[in-house]
């Protein structure tokens, strides 16, 4: 018995020893793989052709998972299906964070696509009657229509109550119709498609360059506030890993800006803070 004790112990032994680098210290035997989820859109385009490539010398194995919808990103996050996603703004996820009772947080803005009217029916906003009712498709979770409604206050085809909250704002808070409208609310992916049953659809960027269309179709677009603008975010307990701090560094480089800059695609986009003029 003895003797199979000493066997166990010295093969446990040369295991630990051989986990060991020649300094002594243990080895790091993680593969830095980082799995980030996206939705249909720019984000995965930007982080694939202008953020994998620079994580990718630094020696990480990137996986990029495309969800359907935009409920699922934030449910994977949080269960650690994935390690990060890219796909929503502030006010989104803040809102979600509450109603799910999820541990994530925000890391840093990425170039955001804005949110703006779109048409089939009309060429411009300028041409609207009073005496004419207009349908109007935008999105059907709060943080959205929040946004959607300040951007119409902003056109003057709404007005607001004075003191509303910026990004738990809705129709109830609407103290006068300029326009007669009539809203049709729809999930956000939905929104282009609507296009040619109604009059105007306020559409997510992303969405709109997801459907084919291009961002200067718009009759008007927003110039998004902080809590409208897009970003990374991970779980709380993760955000001073090293991992963490590499997506920082990706997206703070001049590699990265210069991507963005010199690519038509992303022409319209707001750019976060961290952009050199």
């Amino acid at each position: 018995m003895k003797q199979f004790l000493f066997l166990l112990s010295t093969m446990l032994l040369i295991l630990v020893l051989a986990a060991c680098n020649s300094n002594g210290t243990a080895q790091d035997t993680s593969n830095k793989t980082i799995k980030i989820g996206f939705t249909p859109g720019p984000y995965s385009d930007q982080f694939q052709y202008g953020i994998a490539p620079i994580l990718k010398e630094k020696g990480y194995t990137i996986e990029t998972i495309e969800f359907s919808n935009i409920i699922q990103p934030n449910i994977a996050l949080g269960d650690g299906s994935i390690n990060a996603n890219i796909f929503q703004h502030t006010a989104y996820l803040e809102n979600f964070k509450k109603e799910k009772h999820l541990d994530l947080t925000e890391i840093l803005k990425v170039p955001t696509a804005p949110m703006g009217v779109y048409s089939d029916r009309f060429d411009s906003i300028d041409s609207l009657e009073k005496n004419k009712e207009y349908t109007i498709a935008i999105p059907n979770d709060p943080a959205n229509i929040a946004r959607a409604l300040r951007i119409l206050d902003d056109l003057g085809w709404i007005e607001l109550k004075e003191g509303y909250s910026p990004t738990t704002v809705s129709k109830q808070d609407i103290t006068k119709y300029v326009y007669t409208i009539e809203f049709v609310e729809m999930e956000q992916a939905q929104l282009p498609r609507s296009l040619s049953d109604v009059d105007f659809a306020l559409v997510n960027g992303n969405f709109i360059l997801s459907s084919g269309r291009k961002l200067s179709s718009n009759l008007a677009l927003e110039n998004p506030t902080f809590e409208y603008q897009n970003l990374l975010a991970v779980r709380t307990e993760d955000k001073d890993k090293k991992f963490v701090k590499d997506l920082i560094e990706a997206y703070h480089s001049a590699d990265f800006q210069k991507f963005i800059e010199s690519n038509k695609d992303y022409e319209g986009f707001h750019r976060p803070d961290y952009f050199k003029d």
